[in-house]
């Protein structure tokens, strides 16, 4: 069964290029001129993977990618965000709110094309090992959540990715450059300090656990095996 795009554009002309490439691609292909629209074929539809255009009418982009990735039955689907607005302050937000990929306009579509065969390869080899185990700690990543002692803990998607890497290379230290690149995609270290705030986040929702993300002074952070004494 050949995989599902939906793409969220309101420009004619935009949309059926992407189509036309996508199909060509061997995806199947949905179309949604404006954000309400698109956010309810995305809970209809389920894709497999959403281009979303961020400047829309009735819905901007960015208030569907953060209304998906809060509804923990659409919060798994990733998300290419296409839009003009190309600064390093852009795709930070657009990273900050669940996007897995930022493409910004005047695009290649056979780029594109790529990056959506690339981007759907990790998220089956993430899915791959779908369970970890680490103490009182589960992740499921087919179900898109992580519980603590049976209870299922609150996570944004970013939080959610961000625990589950360390979790998955527990007893390793990861650099604030590492997960950067493999939490949000970045290429180049654009500022490590997103990296301590969700870090402070996630150990305010740890709780008595909090204790095992540890800070390697001057190296980065990592995922204690052992419950620290």
């Amino acid at each position: 069964m050949a995989e599902t795009v939906l793409i969220v554009e309101d420009e004619p002309d935009v949309a059926a290029l992407l189509r036309y490439n996508l199909n060509r691609a061997g995806f199947g292909v949905s179309l949604a001129e404006n954000g309400l629209e698109g956010l309810a074929k995305a809970r209809a539809e389920r894709p497999d993977l959403i281009i979303l255009d961020l400047m829309m009418p009735e819905m901007t982009g960015e208030k569907v990618c953060r209304a998906l990735k809060e509804d923990a039955s659409t919060a798994g689907i990733p998300i290419i965000m296409l839009t003009a607005k190309a600064q390093a302050e852009d795709r930070i937000a657009g990273f900050e709110i669940g996007a897995d990929d930022y493409v910004p306009k005047p695009f290649s579509p056979r780029e594109l094309v790529l990056r959506a065969q690339a981007l759907l390869r990790r998220v089956q080899t993430a899915n791959r090992s779908e369970q970890i185990e680490a103490g009182p700690f589960l992740v499921d990543k087919g179900a898109f959540e992580i519980r603590l002692e049976g209870q299922r803990l609150d996570l944004t998607t970013t939080e959610f990715k961000l625990l589950t890497l360390l979790i998955d290379r527990r007893g390793r230290t990861q650099s604030r450059e590492t997960l950067l690149f493999d939490v949000w995609g970045y290429q180049n270290a654009i500022d490590t300090r997103t990296v301590d705030t969700h870090m402070r986040r996630l150990r305010e929702k740890l709780g008595d656990h909090a204790a095992r993300l540890e800070t390697v002074r001057g190296e980065g952070y990592r995922f204690s095996a052992v419950e620290p004494s």
